[in-house]
């Protein structure tokens, strides 16, 4: 009888079934850990350590000594402050109810009719993403302000308070909710509609059985991300707020006007729990509307209706209106004397030596520190994207850095800068001597908008076959040259993507910098700010009319080297 085999034994250069197999760690896979850490390293640096000088802060008094909740105390026992907690809550949930409603009807027309035009009305209805904040607030004062054109339109009401935060908010918002909106309705499943006409459902029917169910979690998640935005929004409500306080205004009035920086360290710390929240739930949405994907669906192919379409071009057609009227206002603002009583035009107000704010340096200001945040922050965010996707093992600290990539989209913009004065400014900090400095407004710009960034190099990532970096290990090809030979190329359209997302933001961002910058390094979007603050409007107008024309510029430049790089790195993608 043959003797049993010991299968624990093994021979001389084998390997022990039940034994754990050790996976040698490579050269490359340190030096690719080491990059990934020091990363890391940067973000905590960016986001963490702010966020917990602005959290001791407001557990502190003014001479630095811990007094628990106090504060707290202290915020939600004054009138005057609590208001604002309501009033943040009434203006975003108006405000989130009537853009996602108005989007929802323009991103029907775009996908569910035969309507014209369809490439202008959408392009139409993403200006409102090259101005600041404040620039259709502006253009508001123009229309409805005490002498407004169209002010017999609101009924004797005034533009300054609830209804003019309302009316700015939702046009500041509009083109981000469309978006999501509109991605949502790509991914409906045709075969659905053509089931439901089948069996003779009518089109009410088929809306409320087949397209809501089909996009609940879209528009849900355009929910979330309207109401953050808007909750945190401080340009619009500074311009057209007048008396009507918001948490957003309070904190800079505590700040900038009081002085109180424990204080505005409270509010601040108020207004990041509802967006932390809307965060949290916009995350989950997500992911349940990702699941619901299917490989076999087919577009949906809508049907001529002239009724039915003529509808759809009408309300486009209409919001389309409104939207370059807005632009439109504040160009003529610009360009006349003195508005409403001369209106001759003038290029005077384009004179920004004369006026407050920082003149002409503030735009040059402007253009370097977005120059340098799309450049800067391209390279960043994509590295850490492409090390988190395809680097090896190095899980704990891999989903480390995936979360804290994740967190800066859910710290507003004014809390951040906040952060930044009481992490950076501190005299014990080393890193003290970035306060007041370009570096440092680049470093907030791009640590404020890293998160959408960084979704959007993960999601170019993963379409690229984890294949590449094994054949080139197994070939030994070292990792960096796999990832400049063939990562970069095949992701060069999603790499323009965010360095425009960069430039775009960085130009017309307001919130995170209003904090930070000093007098030679003055900003035109904080230049507008401080021009309507002294009452040039005209001239808050043209610069806010700058910031337009060079985000435009960039977006055109944008879309010529897409094009070109596309020719030379894209072929593959065609038969």
């Amino acid at each position: 009888m043959a003797p049993a085999v010991n299968h624990a034994e093994t021979m001389p250069g084998q390997i022990s079934v039940g034994a754990p197999v050790k996976l040698k760690v490579s050269g490359e896979d340190w030096i690719m850990r080491g990059v990934l850490v020091a990363i890391g390293l940067y973000l905590i640096v960016a986001i963490v350590l702010p966020l917990y000088a602005l959290l001791s802060k407001s557990f502190q008094n003014k001479d630095g000594t811990f007094i628990g909740l106090a504060n707290f105390t202290e915020f939600f026992s004054t009138p005057a402050l609590s208001y604002s907690v309501n009033n943040s809550l009434t203006i975003a949930s108006i405000s989130t109810v009537i853009v996602v409603s108005l989007a929802f009807v323009y991103a029907y027309a775009l996908t569910r009719s035969c309507m014209p035009f369809k490439s202008l009305f959408k392009g139409v209805a993403l200006i409102p993403i090259l101005m600041p904040s404040l620039l259709p607030a502006i253009s508001l004062i123009f229309m409805f302000g005490k002498q407004g054109f169209l002010r017999f339109l609101l009924f004797g009401h005034d533009i300054y308070g609830p209804i003019g935060i309302v009316m700015g908010e939702v046009i500041y918002v509009f083109p981000h909710v469309l978006m999501i909106i509109l991605i949502a309705m790509s991914m409906s499943d045709g075969r659905l509609y053509e089931a439901s006409e089948s069996l003779g459902a009518s089109k009410v029917r088929t809306f409320f059985t087949v397209t809501l169910p089909g996009i609940r979690y879209g528009l849900v998640s355009a929910g979330f991300v309207a109401f953050t935005l808007i909750i945190t929004d401080f340009g619009v409500p500074k311009v057209v707020g007048g008396q009507y306080n918001v948490l957003a205004t309070d904190v800079y009035k505590q700040v900038v006007g009081r002085q109180d920086f424990e204080m505005g360290a409270v509010v601040s710390m108020v207004l990041l729990i509802p967006a932390v929240i809307a965060f949290a739930a916009d995350r989950i949405v997500q992911r349940k509307q990702i699941a619901i994907l299917t490989a076999r669906a087919v577009p949906y192919a809508p049907q001529p209706s002239s009724g039915f379409d003529a509808i759809m071009t009408g309300f486009c057609a209409l919001i389309a209106v409104i939207i370059v009227g807005i632009l439109g206002v504040a160009l003529f603002a610009s360009l006349v004397k003195f508005w409403p009583y001369n209106l001759s035009l003038t290029l005077g107000n384009y004179d920004f030596s004369l006026r407050d704010g920082g003149g002409w340096d503030a735009y040059a200001n402007s253009i370097e520190m977005a120059a340098w945040t799309a450049v800067i922050g391209t390279c960043v965010v994509f590295i850490g994207a492409y090390l988190v996707e395809k680097s090896k093992g190095f899980h704990t600290g891999r989903a480390a850095m995936q979360f804290l990539a994740m967190m800066p989209m859910a710290v507003p913009g004014l809390s951040l800068g906040l952060a930044y004065i009481f992490f950076f400014n501190a005299p014990d900090n080393p890193l003290n001597f970035l306060y007041h400095t370009m570096p440092i407004l680049v470093i907030c710009t791009i640590t404020h908008f890293y998160t959408v960034s960084h979704l959007t190099a993960v999601t170019a990532l993963k379409q690229i076959d984890a294949e590449f970096e094994s054949v080139s290990a197994s070939l030994k090809v070292p990792f960096y040259k796999t990832f400049w030979r063939v990562t970069v190329p095949v992701c060069v359209p999603a790499i323009l993507d965010i360095s425009m997302y960069f430039f775009v933001n960085a130009m017309t961002t307001v919130s995170a910098v209003v904090f930070l910058y000093s007098p030679d390094t003055a900003l035109a979007s904080v230049a507008v700010l401080n021009m309507d603050d002294a009452g040039e409007q005209a001239s808050a107008a043209a610069m806010g009319i700058m910031i337009v024309l060079t985000a435009g510029g960039a977006r055109l430049l944008h879309a010529l080297l897409t094009r070109g790089l596309a020719r030379r790195t894209q072929a593959w993608r065609k038969r």
